[in-house]
């Protein structure tokens, strides 16, 4: 049976559409040529095309069977690529239709059972964005969303995404589907990803992925237009396509939003005069993923930086065959031109006064940072530390006489706790995934209690951000840096060297004490294996009794262990399993712990992810790199969780 939509565009139209394409005053008269039709211009009136393309397009209700495992993960669904392209007929075909359907019907039964009228659709350029795009607008404008807007070329960063549901005709959107998998590679026999954000601009909570998930699992038909031509992705925003008498896509901007809450943010007008300074410089490495562009449009176009400055910059399906993951090995090029070992410590035979002032790096997506001075690693977690205690130095946190709240994910070092302690600000402890922060961004605007705005949060997974937008943003956090180096060297006189990124990072060990802290990865484990680990973890050391652990000698006591689990302040819900956490006293008396999870953004077997941190106040031995000072400390975990014996891994796949 059909729906009223399906019987209503069926009456009007016998299932026969003229498609139109017009393009906007204000970019001239262009003509477009879209695959599977003609197109002849049926009205000019000098700076104003209007095309109707000869064409017929059937609205179907097409039967399907529920495909097991579209169960989202922190970030969205995660696969291999061809298991979204339907590559294998029996198991997958209409991968992407049933998802899309069950995650239109989720988002109607929570809108009042009313369709939502606008929605955004955006990549981050991998390989399958552009076809995933028009297979996707079919099913929206089949289900009846009035307005589609995607951005020109098919790609738009996550954080941009974010600002223009938030922005955008005052807000209009009331979600964005964005085709990313992330920082996981992209490209044939690799990852595709779809991940859904709400209203807000924040990624869907844990309620919705869950109901989507059971809508999955009883999908029977999903609806699209079938035997309809691609839409130009490439055309001149404003550009709109007719898919339905109904339903329109529009070609938008993708920088416009973007650009605009980054400087409500930031002093743009004195980011540019520091960047006419001849003794700093910038690198910033795209790694090839949807933040490229938008380094070029903001970094070179709108402060003023050389274009020599980014590297990576343009967006490839493949990533360029690199991992564009933002951290020591994958970003081994920047590492290595900001005068930095792969471990992250200074390279002795690297001239300071050769290296750049800054670097930084987008992940796939753009929503991920890492930044360094020259010779100098900041770490995530230090990174957002610094941020917090430099807040002055950030126009957006100085308006309003600093954050309201800070945040970090659970995995993440102890840093920003003591700084918030410091300053007396209110701060959070979470789960791992951006849409445990958005409810506390959003505790006023949404949920009408205790506003927390402005708010700083990050994860040690390279990502941090404000409430400027409800998405992590690897371009706000250079920005950020970049402020505070204009802030700390505002009385520095041409001619003199610059405080540096090493003097910042230093002087705010010296104050507040270093979190030695890094992550290994041991990527793609049996599954069975990994959860026989953190079943040993929580039988023999959170249930257990630790008083019969014997000694190694390392001098390195396990004291205590839980496993986390989270009450949203704002909504009371309950997240369990988050991490097991194993505490310890090193030799000297200070406290050191070790985190186990799961990850949940990898898309074939599990990703065992060991953090470790310890606490050091001697400044004496602040310049060991972290990964030497957390050796020991790692061997003491490794051989307490058997992990060798379990997953046959005696080395991690990426040490960060």
């Amino acid at each position: 049976m059909k729906s009223d939509f399906l019987a209503a565009v069926s009456a009007a139209a016998a299932f026969s559409f003229p498609w139109m394409v017009s393009c906007t005053e204000a970019f001239g008269p262009t003509a477009f040529l879209l695959r599977g039709g003609s197109l002849s211009p049926t009205n000019n009136n000098g700076n104003k095309w209007h095309y109707q393309l000869a064409a017929s397009a059937t609205l179907a209700e097409v039967p399907t069977t529920p495909i097991p495992g579209m169960k989202p993960g922190t970030s969205g669904l995660r696969k291999k690529v061809e298991v979204w392209q339907g590559k294998d007929d029996t198991a997958n075909k209409y991968y992407v239709e049933n998802f899309i359907q069950s995650l239109l019907d989720t988002a109607q039964a929570n809108n009042g059972g009313e369709m939502l009228q606008t929605i955004i659709v955006a990549g981050d350029g991998r390989y399958f964005n552009d076809q995933a795009i028009q297979i996707i607008c079919r099913v929206l404008a089949a289900n009846g969303v009035e307005n589609i807007w995607v951005p020109q070329g098919g790609i738009m960063s996550t954080p941009a995404v974010s600002a223009a549901i938030r922005t955008r005709d005052g807000g209009a959107a009331q979600g964005g589907i964005i085709l990313t998998a992330s920082h996981n590679p992209g490209g044939p026999g690799e990852d595709f990803g779809i991940k859904y954000n709400e209203g807000y601009g924040q990624p869907a909570g844990e309620e919705f992925t869950d109901a989507l998930y059971e809508r999955s699992m009883k999908i029977s038909s999903f609806k699209t237009m079938e035997g309809s031509p691609d839409i130009d992705l490439n055309a001149a925003p404003g550009t709109t396509f007719s898919l339905t008498p109904t339903s329109t896509v529009t070609i938008i901007d993708p920088f416009a939003e973007y650009l605009e809450v980054l400087k409500s943010c930031f002093d743009f007008d004195a980011m540019k005069d520091f960047a006419k300074r001849p003794d700093f410089s910038i690198v910033f490495d795209g790694m090839h993923g949807a933040g490229g562009p938008f380094a070029r449009r903001i970094l070179v176009e709108e402060l003023g930086f050389p274009k020599e400055s980014l590297m990576r910059c343009d967006p490839r399906p493949d990533f360029g065959k690199c991992h564009p993951d933002p951290n020591l090995t994958y970003a081994a090029e920047l590492v290595k031109k900001m005068g930095l070992k792969p471990d992250g410590s200074a390279d002795e035979s690297a001239i300071v006064e050769d290296l750049p002032t800054l670097g930084a790096a987008n992940d796939g997506d753009g929503d991920r940072n890492l930044i360094a001075g020259a010779g100098c690693f900041v770490t995530p977690s230090d990174s957002l530390a610094m941020i917090c205690d430099n807040w002055k130095a950030i126009p957006h946190f100085a308006r309003a006489g600093g954050p309201k709240g800070v945040a970090r994910s659970m995995p993440s070092s102890a840093a920003l706790d003591v700084v918030a302690e410091a300053l007396n600000i209110p701060f959070f402890s979470t789960p791992t995934g951006w849409k445990f922060f958005g409810n506390l961004m959003g505790s006023k605007e949404q949920f009408g209690k205790r506003d927390y705005t402005p708010f700083l949060c990050g994860e040690e997974s390279f990502g941090t951000g404000s409430d400027h937008i409800r998405e992590k943003d690897g371009l706000w956090a250079m920005l950020a840096w970049i402020s505070i180096l204009m802030d700390v060297n505002k009385d520095t006189p041409p001619g003199q060297p610059l405080v540096s990124v090493r003097d910042v990072v230093e002087k705010h060990w010296e104050k507040y004490g270093r979190h030695f802290y890094c992550r290994y990865d041991y990527e793609a484990v049996e599954s069975d294996a990994a959860n026989k680990m953190m079943d040993l973890i929580r039988d023999q050391f959170v249930n257990g009794d630790l008083s019969t652990i014997p000694d190694d000698g390392s001098g390195i006591k396990l004291v205590g262990a839980e496993e986390f689990s989270y009450t949203d302040p704002v909504d009371g819900s309950t997240t369990s399993k988050q991490g097991l956490v194993l505490s310890f006293v090193d030799g000297n008396g200070e406290p050191a712990r070790v985190v186990f999870r799961l990850s949940g953004t990898g898309s074939a077997g599990a990703t065992i992810r060991m953090y470790l941190e310890r606490y050091e106040q001697d400044t004496s031995k602040h310049g060991e790199s972290a990964p030497v000072a957390l050796k020991s400390l790692a061997d003491r975990a490794i051989g307490l969780v058997q992990l060798v014996e379990l997953t046959g891994r005696d080395s991690p796949s990426v040490i960060t």
